[in-house]
């Protein structure tokens, strides 16, 4: 294998296994921060004593820190490469959750829920990066699993979370995070895969991208993640208010969509060896049309969380697919391709979901879940791009 990829250390070694392994720790360890956080939520209200509107402009800077680091990460991974990127920013996420405790008035909270966002988003990125760079040099996908690390440390973060604070308290859970984090860098530290930046081209790649085919993956990537984002959301509050569903009833329905998510992405990038991106994103993403309009029309809440499980198992590979395209495009660093994609996908999770709360006020859940999968039709129309997600040697 190694006369068909670069002779990194790494390969010459037959570290394969360990520059996987690594790669699947770094998803792990961002998802669990911000499973972490999720539980925290409602303790740094009180603490802080705010109301919902000053909630909800801390977590909008949650995004704009998220937003504001994407493409500035890209700039560096393309000059310096992911690994030296992925190592610093982990570094400086680890015990943010930990200073996000011990601030002590809302103007100091928004400047850590500036960094923790930024740094999530940056790791994000950098992350994405080196598992595109891992992808190449095993010649063959990896993406959706590395994603399914990221559900499956959130579900970890959130589930540990609750319980740990109710025993011992907030400080200790955040120092607990914390340690949890260095450790799982530790781990992950020695066997990240080195990959080389082109010093020559790296200026020039520092600019954002005038061709329209990163912007194009972009679009993929966020009308994929608008209805991630909405499920997470607004999912409950539509089986409770409008479906008549119980308080635990109502918790099944992000509960299915995670679960199914998880699953699917840890056999997506077989499927994607076996199939191809475009045939597998175009499969997913009618897999997902279907399960949010059963959920939109249902007459009742287990018809709907059906459909949150359908739209699960769609939605599982969608960004995956698209990230490796965006992350393979001929002729621009993973870094800038990645910047884009990741910019625009999680933009869409972020803030799409406060503008749908918003119409949803005036038309019900109902009618936006039976709505939104008209971006899917967008998705379906662009879905010859994926054929970048193939680069990597998978066929």
């Amino acid at each position: 294998m190694d006369q068909h990829t670069n002779p990194t250390p790494a390969v010459r070694s037959g570290y394969m296994p360990k520059i996987r392994l690594a790669v699947s720790l770094l998803f792990l360890m961002n998802g669990f921060v911000t499973g972490s956080w999720a539980p925290k939520i409602p303790e740094f209200k009180n603490t802080l004593g705010i109301g919902e509107s000053v909630l909800g402009l801390l977590i909008l800077t949650f995004g704009v820190g998220s937003l504001v680091l994407m493409p500035i990460a890209g700039g560096f991974i393309a000059k310096l490469g992911s690994q030296k990127v992925v190592r610093v920013t982990a570094i400086i996420l680890s015990p943010l959750l930990l200073l996000l405790t011990l601030v002590p008035n809302v103007w100091v909270a928004i400047g850590a829920m500036f960094l923790l966002g930024g740094f999530v988003g940056a790791m994000d990125v950098a992350m994405n990066a080196n598992a595109v760079e891992v992808e190449k040099t095993m010649r063959r996908a990896i993406m959706s699993s590395c994603h399914a690390y990221w559900s499956l440390g959130g579900l970890i973060g959130s589930a540990i979370g609750g319980v740990f604070i109710a025993h011992f308290g907030v400080l200790p859970h955040a120092i607990f995070v914390t340690i949890v984090c260095f450790s799982v860098l530790a781990i992950a530290w020695p066997m990240i895969l080195h990959d080389q930046p082109h010093p020559d081209t790296a200026k020039e790649r520092l600019r954002l991208p005038l061709t329209p085919l990163p912007w194009l993956i972009g679009l993929v990537a966020l009308f994929s993640m608008v209805p991630e984002g909405t499920v997470l959301d607004w999912g409950a509050l539509y089986l409770r208010n409008e479906l008549g569903a119980s308080v635990a009833l109502s918790g099944f329905g992000f509960a299915a969509f995670s679960a199914t998510m998880a699953i699917m992405r840890f056999a997506g990038d077989h499927v994607r060896d076996r199939f191809g991106g475009v045939k597998t994103l175009r499969v997913c993403t009618l897999t997902a049309l279907v399960g949010l309009v059963l959920a939109g029309l249902a007459p009742n809440a287990p018809l709907a969380i059906l459909g949150f499980a359908l739209a699960g198992i769609g939605i599982s590979n969608m960004v995956p697919i698209a990230f490796s395209a965006a992350g393979n495009m001929p002729g621009l660093a993973p870094g800038i391709g990645l910047s884009v994609a990741t910019f625009m996908g999680y933009s869409g999770m972020l803030f799409a979901p406060s503008l749908i709360g918003f119409i949803a006020e005036h038309t019900g859940f109902a009618v936006i879940f039976t709505c939104v999968p008209i971006l899917f039709i967008v998705v379906l129309l662009l879905s010859h791009h994926a054929v970048h997600a193939d680069r990597n040697g998978g066929h």
